[in-house]
């Protein structure tokens, strides 16, 4: 998945002399009056020069993007210090810093203007920019020859508040920049029927959205997502479905970009897409990936939702498919995600998954290391799982299946001291705890249940911190669970286990268990 993503490789030499630009001793930009290094007569118009050898072309846009990023950092660097300094009353040092970013900023506006038309709306904020710019070094410049302590502190208070304009107009001026560029990037996806050119604009595209949601609903707002599916819906462009739709799934992190696929029917043409057997598996597995990402629960707006339920039979259907067919862990994770997205606002996709034998097909999946080979995609079949057992005819096709590997689920543990893959064992064990205690309502899966040994692995979860990686929701699933199956079947929990986990109130128990020592045991 990573392959795709862009990443700025410069020759480690190149690297150096583009660093050396931007640490350019302050002296020598004021005599220079911040002006660019220089633009080459013969160079493409819009090229900016960054060191030595930028290339024509495919990689202007690119260069540009970099520049601007990189000169954006540096300056956000400086007016960091500034505030820091200036809190602390190092005159000096704010002075020497106001100097700095004076120089930098200079020359990032003269250099852009000088490889771009810089639009009208733009030049009043670069014009003002460098006004607040010149202002806030000659008022440090002040601080420097008095002692005058009230002089001081009413100087500091003026300061800040230049100081917090100059770092608002310059985000601004940024913002507009970036959304100049990012236009570039656009029209040359509508206008070009090069997939060379097209793909380099999209690889762009991809990697501004990497920088943070802000830059994904500048994206959106200047029209990526109906340009990207213009492309999706060309045959002829089929070759970039793929790379196409991971930008779209990048972009609809935020609601900008969710909006915008909304008003260009966008998930009519991702259901096309999943559901045509002559798509490649790649695509199919990004128009997933976009699905997961505008189902998410983590977004608030739920309006895209209303037109998503007229394709949500021929998506579910599709997505079912695709992880039965999953050629490796990857393509799997993405299918299940959409999945398990898709259960949570709508009981009419879980009713679906049972009639597609879903059940069978995931837990037929967890036994395949080529598919599921990690904890983040066995948290996606179990969240899908936990879903599915609020239906009562959820627990017949779970015990066809006898059930053993969601068993199994309970004993997940993480295989590396990595954070994350700790965080999703937990999820397995807590979800597949749930989804026991749902399925424990009827008789017949309980029985099957405590002959399977999962009353010994529950109490093992509640009673040892280790073994839940200390999770607090995977005790309380777990008490849960125990309960459940205490209540169907009272024989099958040991009376001292019944004195501590089920005779008490869910609070005294779950206390007591947060609170043991791992000598307990």
């Amino acid at each position: 998945m990573n392959e795709i993503y862009l990443c700025f490789r410069v020759d480690s030499v190149q690297r150096w002399m583009e660093d050396l630009r931007h640490m350019t001793e302050v002296e020598c930009m004021c005599v220079l009056q911040a002006k660019p290094i220089g633009v080459e007569e013969d160079s493409q118009q819009g090229e900016l020069i960054v060191g030595s050898g930028v290339s024509a072309g495919d990689h202007v846009a690119r260069n540009n993007l970099q520049t601007l990023l990189r000169r954006a950092l540096v300056v956000s660097t400086e007016l960091g210090k500034m505030f820091q300094r200036l809190g602390k009353g190092r005159w000096q040092r704010v002075h020497s810093t106001a100097v700095r970013a004076n120089c930098h900023v200079r020359s990032l506006v003269h250099e852009y203007s000088a490889a771009r038309n810089t639009p009208p709306e733009m030049q009043k904020y670069e014009k003002s920019l460098l006004e607040k710019c010149m202002e806030l070094t000659n008022i440090t410049e002040r601080c420097l020859h008095t002692d005058d302590e009230f002089f001081l502190k009413s100087m500091r208070e003026a300061i800040h508040e230049i100081l917090t304009d100059v770092s608002d107009s310059f985000s601004n001026m940024i913002d507009m920049a970036l959304a100049n560029e990012i236009r570039v990037l656009i029209k040359q996806i509508e206008s070009s029927d090069s997939l060379h050119t097209i793909g380099s604009a999209i690889s762009n595209l991809l990697s501004l959205t990497q920088d943070g949601p802000q830059l994904c609903s500048i994206i959106a707002k200047e029209g990526a997502v109906v340009a990207l599916f213009k492309i999706c819906r060309q045959d002829r462009f089929r070759d970039l479905y793929a790379h196409a739709l991971r930008t779209v799934a990048s972009i609809c992190c935020v609601e900008e970009g969710i909006n915008q696929l909304e008003k260009v029917d966008g998930i009519l043409c991702l259901a096309d897409i999943l559901t045509d057997d002559s798509s490649v598996e790649a695509a199919r597995a990004e128009a997933a990936a976009v699905v997961a990402q505008i189902t998410s629960p983590h977004h608030t707006s739920t309006q895209h939702l209303a037109s998503f339920l007229e394709s949500m039979h021929d998506i579910v259907t599709a997505l079912i498919k695709l992880c039965e067919t999953a050629s490796c862990g990857e393509v799997f994770l993405l299918a299940s995600a959409a999945l398990a997205n898709i259960t949570f606002f709508d009981s009419m996709a879980c009713e679906i998954l049972l009639q597609l034998n879903a059940i069978h097909i995931l837990l037929q999946a967890c036994k395949d290391r080529q598919r599921v080979d990690t904890p983040y995609s066995k948290d996606q079949v179990v969240t899908i799982l936990a879903n599915l057992s609020v239906l009562e005819q959820c627990a017949s096709e779970v015990l066809q299946e006898q059930g053993s590997l969601l068993l199994l689920l309970l004993g997940e543990k993480p295989s590396s001291s990595s954070p994350s893959e700790g965080a999703a064992c937990e999820r397995v064990q807590q979800k597949a705890a749930v989804t026991l205690a749902r399925l424990s309502r009827d008789p017949d899966v309980a029985q099957t249940a405590i002959q399977l040994k999962a009353v010994p692995r529950l109490i093992e979860l509640c009673r040892s911190p280790t073994e839940r990686n200390n999770s607090d929701s995977v005790l309380v699933a777990c008490l849960a669970a125990l309960r459940r199956l205490a209540a169907g079947c009272p024989g099958s929990i040991e009376a001292a286990d019944h004195q501590q986990l089920i005779k008490p109130r869910l609070v005294d128990s779950f206390l007591l268990c947060s609170n043991m020592e791992e000598s307990f045991v």
